[in-house]
């Protein structure tokens, strides 16, 4: 039996540290699945002020 839950706009997550270097944050999978995103797609990140906006790669 599958359980649909309710899609909230805000979500709160750690950063994890690896490799000392960088940053990583886990996305809840309902977002990727939302916006049809699939694994080892590339992402645009950009720093808008104390915001991150990550968005789908255009070419």
């Amino acid at each position: 039996m599958v359980y649909k839950q309710s899609l909230s706009k805000t979500r709160t997550h750690k950063l994890t540290v690896v490799g000392g270097k960088s940053y990583s944050l886990v996305l809840p999978v309902e977002f990727v699945r939302e916006l049809g995103w699939k694994e080892r797609q590339k992402l645009d990140i950009t720093l808008q002020g104390k915001t991150l906006v990550v968005k789908d790669w255009v070419r």
